[in-house]
């Protein structure tokens, strides 16, 4: 492996589906500016997700709509008067 072009500042942080509310910690140089305190007590980053493998329709078998930024309910707005 060649030195020095990878990271140096890992750190245990939670990542949070925010979809599903499941959160899991792991170690990563993500930035992030709110904390939480995990089920150990202590308090570390936390990285919010839009999709995990909590809400990923590959990893749950099922399909499901995830939309955080008001995709669908602007498609339908757009087109409204295309309906019939």
């Amino acid at each position: 492996m060649k030195k020095d072009i990878h990271p140096s500042a890992y750190r245990a942080v939670v990542f949070k589906d925010i979809s599903t509310d499941y959160s899991f910690l792991s170690k990563s140089t993500a930035p992030s500016k709110e904390n939480v305190v995990w089920e150990d007590g202590n308090e570390y980053p936390l990285v919010k997700l839009e999709i995990s493998s909590a809400s990923h329709p590959f990893f749950t078998g099922k399909m499901a709509f995830v939309d955080t930024a008001g995709r669908i309910d602007k498609f339908n707005k757009k087109f409204a008067k295309f309906a019939k």
